[in-house]
């Protein structure tokens, strides 16, 4: 959540950041105007129940017909002041609501951009395999070695869904256990956090209202199941106050997460867009001085998966057009699949600055005696399992039609060297 001062202040520069956001900007234009409704009805309540404090005191020093009239004249501004606070409690459920719509201002680094195109690559590593034999997909892969069920899966949860069997659920679960390992050697607590979340929790992390239709929702519990575990972690300390020397604070979660996936084309094939899918997470709150640099490390800190991997990826700042709505800037990392010629995100690394922390009421106190402040959160991926399993299939696979194991998991499969 924007702050609103800083909107009333400087509405052109949220005007700025709106268009180069491709929002529009009768968001603001909307908020601009509710706002100031808002404030016009305070000020006169406000300046009513003044004047109500001083003719009560007047009434202490009358008698007989000016008492009366003074007690008829308090009666009526109180009428006055009912109905402008009943006013104000709707225009300011109005303003939140609006306020809840503007997206994060993009930091000063973040390139303008329409769209993907836009996005810069900043870092490549390690070059792309050489077959010499035709690569396959990774559903194909999969199928033949029965480690992926398409159909199976389809049939218990319909489509979008897939069932991992054999070694491919153990390399998942090699894949889970060994970047929380990896993680906690980075210094990031391990959380395991429900999977369901309320309305409050995806408010605080800036998925509802904008992306409540990409979630699914139990209207009997009013929970939703969460589409990343950077929701639940990070609302861990929605409401609370951190003492200066607590920062930073970080934390890495597994969880399974869930997408409606709105967009998704009916003929894309396989797991790289799914509705259910396992994700290792890492999220920081640190202080405002440091958030910048605490992106770049948290960056580091989710290439050091994909190294360990040995699998070919890049970097991408990515433009204003593109970035999520809740960053202020945003780097995704892409693994190289080669059996469909494609790069795929398998990381975004984002700053939020104080944005989610306004939202979710999380702040810290620089010194005992000084006012809190909002802290500033991040996140990173680190990282999502199917595309990682995409990108492990395809660049590992052998013209006998087996998968090496990485090295890195082979003591997570108890010293396997292969699927075959």
């Amino acid at each position: 959540m924007l702050d609103a001062n800083l909107i009333r202040k400087d509405p052109e520069t949220i005007r700025k950041a709106l268009i180069d956001r491709d929002y529009p900007t009768e968001l603001l234009d909307e908020f601009l105007s509710i706002d100031a409704a808002w404030r016009d009805n305070l000020n006169q309540s406000n300046r009513l129940k003044s004047l109500r404090n001083d003719v009560s005191i007047e009434i202490a020093r009358l008698e007989g017909k000016e008492r009366e009239t003074k007690i008829a004249e308090i009666k009526s501004i109180s009428e006055k002041i009912k109905k402008l606070d009943a006013e104000i409690a709707r225009l300011d459920a109005l303003r939140v609501e609006s306020l809840l719509l503007l997206p994060n201002i993009p930091h000063p680094s973040v390139p303008v951009g329409p769209d993907a195109s836009g996005n810069i690559i900043i870092k490549t590593w390690m070059r792309e395999r050489i077959f010499d034999f035709e690569p396959k997909e990774h559903f194909e892969i999969g199928e033949e070695l029965d480690i992926i069920d398409f159909a199976r899966g389809a049939k218990v949860a319909g489509s979008g869904f897939y069932v991992l069997k054999g070694d491919g659920a153990r390399l998942e679960r090699a894949l889970i256990n060994f970047m929380l390992d990896l993680h906690h050697s980075q210094g990031y607590r391990e959380i395991f956090p429900p999977a369901v979340v309320n309305k409050e929790s995806v408010i605080g992390t800036g998925q509802y209202p904008k992306m409540k239709d990409d979630m699914y929702f139990m209207e009997r519990d009013e929970l939703w199941l969460n589409p990343t575990a950077e929701v639940p972690v990070t609302n861990l300390h929605r409401d609370e106050i951190f003492d200066a020397d607590e920062l930073p604070v970080y934390y890495t979660a597994y969880l399974p997460s869930f997408r409606r996936e709105a967009g998704r084309h009916s003929d894309t094939r396989g797991i790289a867009r799914v509705h259910q899918f396992n994700k290792v997470e890492m999220v920081k709150f640190v202080h405002p001085e440091k958030s910048f640099e605490e992106l770049e490390s948290l960056l580091l800190d989710a290439e050091a998966v994909i190294q360990a991997l040995e699998l070919p990826y890049r970097v991408l700042l990515l433009c204003t057009g593109d970035m999520s709505f809740h960053a202020s800037k945003c780097y995704d990392i892409e693994l190289y699949a080669p059996g469909g010629s494609k790069w795929l995100e398998a990381s975004s690394c984002s700053n939020f600055t104080d944005f989610q922390a306004r939202r979710a009421h999380i702040k810290f106190r620089p010194e005992p005696h000084l006012k809190s402040e909002f802290v500033h959160t991040l996140n990173g991926s680190g990282v999502a399992l199917p595309r990682t399993m995409v990108a492990i299939l395809e660049n590992y696979q052998n013209e006998d039609g087996s998968v090496t194991i990485p090295e890195v998991l082979r003591p997570y499969m108890s010293g396997q060297r292969r699927i075959g």
